[in-house]
């Protein structure tokens, strides 16, 4: 048999090459003959540099910038010189991942450490810059970025405002320098996999929002800005994509790339797995079975994650793909609408999830091996 594995990584648990490390001894211990490849990939979040480098050559930048609460600190992107293409991480410079869990305070968050690297790229002479979003720990609809850009917010009294999520609402005018001009002859892409409008019940604030640490008033006064944000915007710029697919990744960064770099979006599993060239590798190899998996596979999976984003991409080949995943939070019937032959989970209610964690790896070595010893 041949075998293709698309794992991301168990965010806390295991590295993406630790997932394929452990399925590839499941699968040798399952006692077939087999041929394995491999690819790490990303959604576009956590792990999209990683996912990157290990597809096409790249160097690493490496530059004084700051977190997402205005600390410093030195963070990389990647430069593939020879075609001018930046590639960028917005959880390494903004993302909830550098921040202890008592830290988490969205309201006074910004991204505008991602803008610095952007900034960075440009400098020196990039003609495209992919930024992948996901693992933000901001709500601030891509002001920080635009603000280390060149773009100033000020209030009703003329007074700058922080580019923070808290100070979305009392923005009343944006300006912006000559600097920017340098901006339009470069191509911007927002890669992510993520459904959600900028505001509203499934907009940034309202479904990501409180994993970043808002409580329920402050999702309303984040939503509420927003909304009045994507008003201003309308006004003094004459755009709206508040409603555009995606535009509420990572606190709404898409839809301010978008706004103030005219970025595209790009779904993250689809560009790194045709980078990869996945299809030519299906084909050229005759895989007999796809292996993916993520830390967790629940409703926002069928919407839009890794394990969704290979199936649809491969379906047209018929072959069957089987997920691992921590945590499986979907029922029968979702489960069938995303298009998995099987998916296990390393989780145990019975030993608790600081266990399966822990043994991630040897407990996905013996899902896989048992399965495929029933099936071979």
């Amino acid at each position: 048999m041949n075998f293709l594995l698309i794992p991301d990584k168990f965010k806390g648990s295991l590295t993406a090459n630790e997932v394929i490390n452990a399925i590839s001894n499941g699968i040798k211990k399952a006692d077939i003959t087999s041929t394995i490849y491999s690819i790490i990939a990303s959604d576009g979040g956590d792990g999209f540099l990683d996912a990157i480098s290990n597809i096409i050559p790249t160097s690493e930048i490496e530059i004084e910038t700051i977190d997402p609460m205005g600390r410093p600190l030195r963070a990389v992107y990647l430069l593939n010189k020879a075609n001018d293409v930046a590639y960028i991480e917005l959880a390494k410079t903004s993302g909830l991942e550098l921040l202890r869990e008592k830290e988490h305070n969205v309201m006074q968050m910004s991204t505008y450490g991602t803008g610095l690297q952007i900034k960075d790229a440009v400098a020196r002479g990039v003609k495209t810059v992919y930024i992948g979003l996901g693992g933000s720990a901001t709500n601030d609809a891509g002001v920080g970025i635009a603000d280390a850009l060149g773009y100033v917010f000020t209030n009703e009294h003329g007074k700058v405002l922080k580019p923070i999520g808290a100070n979305l609402g009392y923005i009343s005018k944006i300006e912006k320098n000559n600097a920017l001009k340098e901006y339009t002859k470069v191509k911007f892409f927002a890669v992510n996999d993520v459904d959600n409008p900028l505001f509203g019940e499934k907009g940034a604030a309202y479904v990501y929002g409180k994993q970043k640490g808002a409580s329920e008033e402050e999702l309303r006064i984040l939503d509420d800005g927003l909304v009045h944000f994507n008003q201003l915007v309308g006004k003094q710029m004459q755009k709206n994509f508040a409603f555009e697919s995606g535009a509420g990744a990572a606190g709404g960064t898409a839809y301010g790339l978008k706004t103030f770099l005219d970025a595209e979006y790009l779904s993250g599993v689809n560009f790194l797995l045709q980078l990869a060239e996945v299809p030519k590798i299906i084909e050229a190899k005759n895989i007999d079975y796809i292996i993916t998996g993520e830390g967790k596979i629940d409703s926002q999976t069928i919407h839009g994650k890794l394990v969704n984003g290979v199936v649809n991409m491969t379906k047209r080949f018929n072959i069957p793909v089987v997920a691992v995943c921590g945590k499986l939070d979907v029922n029968e019937e979702e489960l069938q609408k995303l298009g998995v032959e099987k998916a296990m989970q390393t989780y145990n209610p019975s030993k608790g999830v600081q266990y399966s964690m822990e043994n991630a790896a040897s407990i996905i070595e013996e899902l896989i091996a048992e399965y495929f010893k029933e099936i071979r």
